[in-house]
């Protein structure tokens, strides 16, 4: 196993609702050797992952330990050469379509990335293989966008990085491809979430980069049912934490 490969796996175990859970359960595996510290372990771990499941503690945990995101303007795009989509997954089996299609992320950001095109005159790129945890065998995210890109917006791909299994990947390979045309300047599309972490990867590789964010987190509902556990909320926290975390990595590895 590659230690890239190390990665999604630790994540899961890390992020709830796996984590608090585990710890949860190590608190009742203490509490039966009779140490009463156990009992309150497992309980606050349980309201822990209970908490981490609304949508209104995904947004609040956004604003608080993420950096603050806007979204792109117009006139943000005009000394730009380029606009850069991230991957953010596949769908291998897609029976409805019959072939492979772009994940939700994916496709939110190559809609997001095609109007930006559209409104600015801008060449497109795309940048994402299979990621680390990706299923063997996959298509690359790059395919796929490229192909759903043609049929489904009439737009092609000036530059495209297939093999990439990362972000500090992602910004690797998009150097070496898009940098043989002069390409420097650019306008990164990804989720809101994702957005710091990749702007300093793309600048760490050469590239000048105006953000350009997808799918900011904001209150969706009702606020009883935002602040109700859900599977979006869980999904919301989850990315929030990982992004946390990886920042953190960043920094301490820096």
């Amino acid at each position: 196993m590659l230690p890239g490969e190390l990665k999604p796996i630790l994540t899961a175990l890390v992020l709830p609702p796996t984590g608090p859970l585990l710890l949860a359960l190590a608190g009742l595996l203490a509490a039966r050797r009779g140490r009463k510290a156990g009992l309150r372990l497992a309980a606050a771990c349980i309201v822990i992952a209970l908490a981490l499941g609304s949508h209104a503690m995904g947004t609040l945990l956004a604003r608080e330990l993420l950096p603050p995101v806007a979204p792109v303007q117009a006139a943000d795009l005009q000394g730009v050469q380029a606009i850069v989509v991230l991957g953010g997954g596949v769908l291998p089996e897609a029976p409805e379509y019959g072939e492979p299609q772009p994940h939700p992320r994916t496709l939110a950001r190559l809609r997001y990335a095609v109007r930006l095109a559209r409104q600015s005159g801008k060449p497109l790129a795309f940048a994402g293989g299979v990621g680390w945890a990706g299923r063997s065998g996959a298509p690359s995210e790059g395919a796929v966008a490229r192909r759903v890109l043609q049929e489904d917006y009439g737009l092609g791909l000036r530059w495209l990085d297939d093999t990439s299994r990362d972000t500090a990947e992602n910004a690797r390979r998009m150097a070496e491809i898009a940098g043989r045309d002069g390409i420097r300047r650019i306008a990164l599309v990804t989720d809101a979430t994702h957005i710091a972490r990749a702007t300093a990867a793309f600048r760490r590789a050469g590239f000048e980069v105006v953000p350009a964010p997808t799918g900011l987190m904001l209150p969706e509902e009702s606020e009883l049912l935002e602040w109700l556990p859900s599977t979006r909320g869980f999904v919301a926290c989850r990315e929030v934490i990982r992004e946390w975390l990886a920042n953190l990595v960043a920094r301490t590895a820096g």
